[in-house]
Order: C-alpha cells, then structure tokens, then sequence
C-alpha cells in the first residue's frame, strides 16, 4: 500500500519572496513617477494661469490707467512674476490706409510675464491692438 508522502515544503521560499518584493518595489516606483509628474503639471499649469492673468490685467489697463502713446514700462507681481508693458504706434500703412483719413489710431500693445521655474525661465506675451484718439 501507498502511503501518502508529507510535502518537505511549506510556505514561500526565500527567491520567491525576493522577487515579489522586486516587483512590488518597481510597480511602486512607477506610480509614484507618474502622480509626482501629474503634480509637477499642475503647478506648472497653475503658474501659467497666473501668468496670464496678470498679461490679461494689465493689456486690460493699457490706455485707461494712462493715455497710449509710444512708452515701455515694468514691475513685478509676489516678487515672482516679472512684467513689461510695450505701447507703440502700428503702421496703418502698411495695411494700405492713409493716416490721414483715420480718425482714430492704432497702438500694438504687447504685455510679457516671465517667471522663474527652476533651471528655466518661463513666459507669456500677449499682443493686442488698441485704438485711441489720433494726434
């Protein structure tokens, strides 16, 4: 008669229990790769609305604040975000009309954001044209 054999092994040998852990170790590092650049998105996304909230403010405040004529002027938000206001004259010419028959004229209005993320600079410029009385 055949007796049943007792089975010499019992539970999980020491290489299976390293490689498990292998595994678990790289699984978790790729999760953890993949939330720390989705949270590094967000706050590069974060800082690029505030940016263009402060360009919007001031294209906005370009010929209401102060009359537009040819000038330049700068300042900074939070001691972060580093503007500059550009006003200058747009070459109605150049679109074939006389400036003598316009009655209004045009002014380029270009607002830069730059700010410091990291190694890198970052930046937004806004361009708009605005019209004002004709001098």
């Amino acid at each position: 008669m055949m007796g049943k054999r007792k089975s010499d092994q019992q539970g999980f040998s020491l290489l299976e229990i390293l490689i498990a852990f292998s595994i678990l170790a790289f699984s978790l590092s790729i999760l953890l790769n993949i939330f720390s650049g989705g949270l590094r998105r967000t706050i590069i996304s974060e800082e690029y609305q505030q940016a263009v909230i402060i360009a919007q403010s001031k294209l906005a405040a370009a010929g209401i604040e102060k009359e537009l004529e040819h000038a330049a002027a700068q300042g900074n938000v939070q001691d972060k975000y580093f503007w500059s206001v550009q006003v200058q004259p747009f070459n109605i010419e150049s679109m074939g009309l006389d400036e003598e028959d316009v009655k209004l004229a045009p002014y380029m209005v270009t607002v830069r954001v730059e700010w410091a993320a990291g190694k890198n600079n970052r930046q937004v410029e806004l361009t708009t044209l605005k019209l004002a009385a004709h001098k």
